[in-house]
């Protein structure tokens, strides 16, 4: 299959493209590093339905973009292989098996939570979400500072949400406008770097190959932009009206819509902002609530984003949208997910036939590059609160460090970031040995 003087392979139905994605919705673990690995494996070099440089391409793109870049690829190249129908197919078999699954463990969760062994379950998970959030960090950072004018803007939003208190918001804007400047006086510190560069790796003629042209449905024109947007924006309209009898599920569809905006840089980017609103500001659910719905959302397939399905489940749920706690979740679960990842099917079909028009290389622009750097001292915040709060449960703003600490928590922590760290673990792994700690310090606690 590998050589290159076969023959493109033929194109696949729409059936065989349903299996696929429904497929990869199931086993999509290890957050977007892993689920574009997969997809790389499987459709350049398997199945050879796109080619290298075509699959770079609408990954470079993906990448700029608000929202989670793996499940804006999956739709990018079934967008490019079947039009509407396949952008939407894979867009939605991408997260389904996740709400479904998150959904079912909230109800789970909030029906048994109390008893000692889920409780002690997830006594454990908490400083592994610690690990894990700081070591998104670690990575994040790793890739994103270059010098000290960006290590001065992570510091710089550090402050502000933590001490502060910013909202995320305005922190990605003032981010934004400092690398605008930046970008003009001393460009050499804004330049953009990394991403996922060009490859040269051959795997045989593909379907989208180097030279394939874009199907008649790529192409691009400025009607179709502003038609697909007004489609999109009556059907966010539309939706909104829906929600028009419960305001707690209006409150969702425009918060999750302003949010879906927001996630330069990740999923770990956006979490404060979700936290800030969720917890502090609606009230939807509790820290400690959002902490665990966070662990879960690391163990299960999907985009790591799809917490915000455990949000709206919890948050239908507390504030009774339906007399039924079932019926109150699943519609908070819907409302938090639809609004969330509509915007990224806006993205691909109005952006797409721009980019597969000007088919090049894509950079980072220096505000994306100061954004970038903002995001890593937000995620290092997230990691101190959840630590904060896991390590001194009973803390409050006016009692910080009020007893009990919790050294056990502690040392969670610290095993978990270094397996993880120094080891190169697979996050499940961890999570899921530390769930079982916290299993067996139930029966002994």
């Amino acid at each position: 299959m590998n050589d290159p003087a076969a023959a493109p392979p033929a194109p696949p139905s729409l059936g065989a493209a349903f299996k696929y994605w429904l497929k990869l919705g199931f086993i999509s673990f290890g957050g977007p590093a892993g689920q574009i690995a997969m997809m790389h494996q499987e459709l350049v070099e398997r199945r050879r339905w796109i080619s290298e440089h075509r699959y770079l391409h609408a990954l470079n793109y993906c990448m700029l973009l608000p929202g989670p870049e793996a499940i804006q690829l999956a739709i990018y190249i079934s967008w490019l292989m079947h039009g509407v129908k396949g952008a939407l197919l894979a867009g939605v078999l991408f997260f389904l098996p996740a709400f479904a699954l998150l959904s079912l463990l909230a109800g789970i969760y909030l029906n048994w939570g109390d008893v000692p062994q889920v409780a002690g379950v997830f006594y454990a998970i908490k400083p592994a979400v610690v690990a894990v959030v700081l070591f998104a960090a670690w990575r994040i950072g790793a890739r994103a500072i270059r010098n000290e004018t960006l290590f001065a803007i992570a510091v710089l939003a550090f402050v502000g949400i933590f001490f502060l208190k910013i909202d995320f918001p305005w922190i990605v804007l003032a981010a934004g406008i400092l690398g605008a400047i930046g970008g003009r006086l001393a460009p050499a510190k804004f330049r953009g770097g990394g991403g996922h560069g060009a490859s040269h790796k051959q795997h045989g003629p593909a379907l989208i190959d180097d030279d394939t042209p874009p199907p008649p449905h790529a192409r691009f024109s400025w009607t179709k932009v502003a038609v697909t947007t007004l489609v999109f924006v009556l059907v966010w309209i539309v939706a909104l009206a829906l929600t028009a009898g419960s305001a707690t599920l209006r409150d969702m569809g425009e918060f999750f819509t302003a949010a879906a905006f927001l996630t330069i840089g990740g999923a770990y980017a956006v979490l404060p902002y979700v936290y800030q609103a969720a917890v502090e500001h609606y009230g939807w659910l509790t820290g400690p609530q959002m902490m665990d719905g966070l662990a879960l959302g690391e163990t299960t397939p999907g985009p790591l984003i799809m917490v915000v399905t455990w949000v709206g489940y919890i948050g239908g749920v507390t504030r009774e949208v339906f007399a039924s706690p079932v019926a109150a979740g699943l519609a908070g679960a819907t409302a938090a997910t639809f609004f969330t990842f509509l915007p990224s099917f806006w993205f691909i079909l109005a952006g797409g036939p721009l980019v597969e028009a000007t088919r090049g290389e894509l950079k980072f622009t220096a505000p994306l590059t100061a954004i970038t750097a903002a995001v890593v001292g937000v995620i290092v915040n997230l990691a101190v609160f959840f630590a904060w709060h896991t390590f001194w449960p009973k803390a409050t703003d006016a009692a910080p460090f009020a007893p009990p600490f919790e050294w056990i928590p502690v040392l969670i922590a610290i095993a978990a970031f270094l397996a993880l760290w120094k080891y190169k673990q697979d996050i499940m792994k961890v999570i899921g040995a530390c769930a079982l700690l916290g299993l067996a310090l139930s029966f002994v606690r």
